[in-house]
């Protein structure tokens, strides 16, 4: 206990008189690193983003509207179609460990993480998909939350999901004695470890879109904060120029591999039509397609498939609802006559 106290007395005075453990100019952001795609052709979306010795490597996966996750809480059930989860392995920091489900840490991470995307997500009424990220932790020194919402902006980016804008994420801190205190942009273990205030700042070249902070001390002056969403600002602007170097704009397209998801809007009395007595004609439908079909209850029909499969299945859901109006020409085999 002792040997920490003078430790963190020293780390704490290098700081308050201008030296950082690394030697980092105190607004200084470690080296970046930036890739969209290329690491696997079976995922959908893959972006690697490095800051420094923390590393991420985030995986998409597109899937359809029936692969919502159903969140069944305490006020209702809902849907949720963009999920964000987040693995940290003993060995990004090079421990050993027990590797298996997650804990409170990953939980807490990933939905820091989801947070800071889910403004920039598209709207399901113009991208109809469920999103999936994981956020792979490969080494860790310092804010890898962070690190994974710039991962995560790529893969979304490299996926081709039309997000409103790119979204970075980076990591102050600050050490205060009475009344000497200094701002610190990107924090790395040590700084975090024995410095007064982790302050997580998420955000697009607009504004910012998450924020969460760890204190050690009773509470932090409003001047400092300030000064560090100012500093953070900065911060975020040079890492958002690294991610659009890697990849300007989402791509124009899916990825091949990935399902393709069409709609088509019917009438809410036809709804029973499609689906039939029992479900026959809806599962009919799937069977000869291949494809998933997701009904709404205003008659949006939601379909997804891959080699076709969702294109046929709207062609048969269109055949049945359609409405024929007067003067329409038709082929077609004459079997009986009526009066």
């Amino acid at each position: 206990a002792y040997f920490e106290d003078r430790v963190e007395a020293a780390v704490d005075e290098g700081v308050l008189n201008g030296k950082r453990v690394d030697g980092r100019a105190m607004d200084e952001i470690r080296p970046l690193y930036a890739q969209a795609g290329g690491v696997a052709a079976m995922i959908h979306g893959t972006g690697v983003f490095y800051r420094g010795e923390t590393h991420v490597l985030s995986a998409l996966t597109l899937g359809g509207p029936e692969d919502t996750q159903t969140i069944d809480g305490m006020e209702g059930e809902s849907k949720k179609r963009y999920m964000h989860h987040y693995n940290f392995p003993p060995f990004s920091t090079g421990e050993t460990g027990r590797m298996g489900g997650a804990n409170r840490r990953m939980i807490g991470h990933g939905a820091l993480a989801e947070k800071a995307l889910v403004p920039v997500i598209p709207p399901a009424l113009t991208f109809p998909y469920t999103i999936r990220i994981v956020s792979e932790v490969l080494s860790s020194n310092g804010s890898s939350s962070m690190a994974s919402v710039c991962g995560s902006t790529l893969a979304l980016m490299d996926a081709g999901v039309p997000i409103k804008a790119p979204v970075a994420g980076i990591a102050m801190g600050v050490v205060f004695n009475g009344e000497r205190y200094a701002i610190l942009t990107d924090i790395q273990g040590p700084e975090d470890h024995y410095g007064d205030m982790d302050f997580k700042v998420a955000g697009t070249e607009a504004g910012v879109t998450a924020v969460q902070m760890d204190v050690k001390v009773g509470g932090v002056p409003a001047n400092m904060l300030t000064e560090a969403l100012a500093h953070a600002r900065t911060a975020r602007l040079q890492i958002l120029q690294t991610i659009t170097a890697a990849i300007a704009a989402p791509r124009a397209e899916l990825p091949q591999n990935a399902p393709r998801v069409l709609s088509i809007k019917i009438d809410k009395e036809d709804i029973g039509l499609v689906i039939g007595d029992g479900g026959k004609t809806v599962n009919q439908i799937r069977e000869l397609t291949g494809a998933e079909i997701s009904i709404e209850e205003d008659g949006t029909v939601f379909v997804t498939g891959k080699n076709g499969g969702a294109e046929e299945a709207i062609r048969l859901i269109g055949i049945l609802t359609r409405k024929y109006k007067a003067g329409e020409t038709f082929e077609g085999t004459v079997t009986r006559i009526m009066d």
